[in-house]
C-alpha cells in the first residue's frame, strides 16, 4: 500500500525517492497554509480591532481597506483543520482521505476571494493616500505594527497575502501530482484539485479585471463632459449588443495639423476623442485616472462606432508616429507620441472593430438562417406593419428612433430604423410559415434604437395565428390596429393575409 500521509518526516528514509519528495511537499503545503492562517489572525488581532477601536477609521473605511477578510480566515481555517484531521488520521490501519480530495472540495468554496482581490486596490490606495496625508495616521499604524507577531511588516504588506496565497496553490498541487505515482489512488483528486485552483485563480484575474475596468468607466463618467452627445452616454453600462463595456486601452494622441493635444479612450464598442478644458500634464493611463486627478475633459467629436471605421498608416515605412481613422464621411489624421504606442493604437482599434462587425455578422446570419428554412408546413402568413402612432419618445427631443422586430418562433424579420419620429410609417412586409395553426403566435415588438447602449423597449403585442384565421375565414387580407403592451402609450396597424395549403 503506497503511504498517503507520513506524519513523521524522520520516517521518510524508509520511502522511495519519489514517494518521499511527495511527503516532502504534502508537508510544505500544510506548513505554509498554517503560517498564513496565522498571519490571517495576526491582520484582526494586530490591526484591524485596534484600527476599529480607534475611532480613527470609519465603518466604510474599515470595510474598503479589509473587505471580507473574516471570511477569507473561515475558509483557509476550514481547509487547515481538513488537513490537520487528515494527518491524525493517518495510519496503515486506517482509511485516509485523500490530500486531492480535499483540496478539490475546499478550493471549490472559495469565492470570497475573487471579492477581496478585485476591491483590496482600492483599499490600499485608501490606506495610502491617508498615510501621506495623515502623519498621526501614519504614527498610529507604524506604532501597531511594532507587535512582535509583524515581523517588521506593515498593514499593506499583510493585505498583499491572500492574492500571494491563492496564486501558489496551482504550485503546490503541481508538485505534489507530479511526484504522485501513477496508479496512485490520489491521482484523479489531486488533478481535480489542481483544475479548481487554476479555476479560481482565473475567476480572481478576471474580477480584478472586471473591477479596474469598472472604476476607470466610472472616472470617466465623472471626468468626461459629453455635452452635444446625440445620446445620453452612461459608461459602466452595457453595450447596444456586445455585452458589458470595456475600456481596452487609453492615451494622449495629436491632431496633425493642428498639433492639438486629445485624450482618447477605446471601448470595444467605439473610439472617445476629447480635450482637456486645462492643460494638465500625465505620465500615462494609471496617473490618468488616479483619483487625485481631477481633470476635466471635453468631447471633442462625437463618439466613433467601431463598426464604421478604418484605420490606415499613411506609409508603414514611415518613422512617423501618425495613423488615419475613417469614419464615413471624415477622416482623422492623429499622431501618438512614438511608434510602439502608434502600433498599439492600430492593433486594438483593429481588433476591436472586427470583433464589433463579427458580432453584427453572425445576429445576422442567425436571423436569416432562421427566416430562410425551406417552406414546410400548413401554409403561410403575409405580414405589412403599415405603421405606428403615439409611440413612447426616449430623446431629449421629445422623439424617437423605432424600429420594428416581427417573430413567430425562431422566425424572425427586421423593418428599417426611422429617426426622430413617434409615428414612424414602415409599410414592412415579411413571410411567416405557419407549422402549427393553435400553436404559432405572431409577435411584433417596438424598440428604439441606441448606439451606445441596448436598445429601448417601445411596446409589444402578441397575435396567435388561430385568432386570425377565425377573423379572416374567407374574407382575403385585413388591417388591424393592435395596442401595444407594457408601456403607457402606443400602438400599431397591420396588414394580415394567411394561406392555408390544401383543405386545412
Amino acid at each position: 500500500m503506497l503511504t498517503e500521509w507520513c506524519a513523521d518526516l524522520n520516517s521518510l528514509d524508509t520511502l522511495s525517492p519519489q514517494e518521499k519528495k511527495r511527503q516532502g511537499y504534502i508537508h510544505e503545503l500544510i506548513q505554509t497554509e498554517e503560517r498564513y492562517v496565522e498571519d490571517l489572525n495576526i491582520v484582526l488581532e494586530v490591526f484591524h480591532r485596534p484600527m476599529s477601536e480607534s475611532g480613527r477609521v470609519n465603518d466604510a473605511e474599515m470595510s474598503m481597506i479589509f473587505v471580507n477578510w473574516k471570511e477569507l480566515l473561515a475558509c483557509n481555517t476550514k481547509l487547515l483543520k481538513a488537513l490537520r484531521v487528515r494527518k491524525k488520521t493517518g495510519g496503515d490501519n486506517m482509511p485516509v482521505q485523500m490530500i486531492g480530495d480535499i483540496l478539490a472540495a475546499e478550493l471549490s468554496h472559495m469565492q470570497p476571494y475573487i471579492r477581496f482581490c478585485s476591491c483590496q486596490i482600492n483599499g490600499a490606495t485608501l490606506l495610502q493616500t491617508r498615510t501621506d496625508n495623515e502623519p498621526d495616521f501614519k504614527d498610529f499604524l507604524k506604532k501597531i505594527a511594532t507587535d512582535y507577531r509583524c515581523k517588521g511588516m506593515p498593514l499593506s504588506s499583510f493585505l498583499l497575502k491572500p492574492m500571494q496565497r491563492i496564486t501558489r496553490y496551482p504550485l503546490h498541487i503541481k508538485n505534489i501530482l507530479e511526484c504522485t505515482a501513477e496508479g496512485h489512488a490520489d491521482r484523479g483528486p489531486l488533478k481535480e484539485a489542481l483544475e479548481r485552483a487554476e479555476e479560481l485563480c482565473q475567476q480572481v484575474n478576471e474580477g480584478v479585471r472586471e473591477k479596474e475596468n469598472s472604476d476607470r468607466l466610472e472616472w470617466i463618467q465623472s471626468h468626461v463632459q459629453c455635452d452635444g452627445s446625440v445620446e445620453h452616454l452612461v459608461f459602466n453600462s452595457l453595450t447596444n449588443c456586445l455585452g458589458p463595456r470595456k475600456l481596452l486601452h487609453s492615451g494622449k494622441m495629436y491632431k496633425v495639423k493642428s498639433n492639438k493635444e486629445l485624450w482618447a479612450f477605446l471601448f470595444n464598442d467605439f473610439l472617445l476623442l476629447t480635450h482637456a478644458a486645462k492643460q494638465f500634464t500625465s505620465s500615462g493611463p494609471d496617473k490618468l485616472f488616479s483619483n487625485k486627478n481631477n481633470v476635466q475633459l471635453k468631447m471633442y467629436k462625437p463618439p466613433v462606432l467601431l463598426n464604421e471605421v478604418l484605420v490606415k498608416l499613411p506609409d508603414p515605412s514611415s518613422d512617423e508616429p501618425v495613423f488615419h481613422i475613417s469614419h464615413i464621411d471624415r477622416v482623422y489624421i492623429l499622431r501618438t507620441d512614438n511608434i510602439n504606442e502608434r502600433t498599439a493604437w492600430v492593433q486594438k482599434i483593429k481588433a476591436a472593430s472586427e470583433e464589433f462587425i463579427e458580432t453584427e455578422k453572425k445576429k445576422r446570419e442567425k436571423a436569416y438562417q432562421a427566416r430562410s428554412v425551406k417552406a414546410s408546413g400548413i401554409g403561410r402568413l403575409l405580414v405589412t406593419i403599415l405603421e405606428a402612432t403615439e409611440l413612447k419618445a426616449k430623446k431629449p427631443n421629445g422623439k424617437s428612433n423605432p424600429y420594428c422586430e416581427v417573430t413567430m418562433g425562431a422566425q424572425m424579420f427586421t423593418s428599417r430604423t426611422l429617426n426622430d419620429t413617434l409615428n414612424p410609417k414602415w409599410n414592412f412586409n415579411c413571410q411567416f410559415h405557419i407549422k402549427d395553426l393553435y400553436q404559432d403566435v405572431l409577435c411584433i415588438t417596438i424598440f428604439e434604437r441606441d448606439q451606445f447602449s441596448p436598445d429601448d423597449f417601445l411596446g409589444r403585442t402578441e397575435v396567435p395565428v388561430a385568432t386570425i384565421k377565425k377573423e379572416l375565414e374567407n374574407k382575403g387580407p385585413v388591417t388591424r390596429r393592435l395596442l401595444l403592451h407594457e408601456v403607457p402609450t402606443g400602438e400599431v396597424w397591420v396588414r394580415l393575409d394567411l394561406q392555408l395549403f390544401g383543405n386545412k
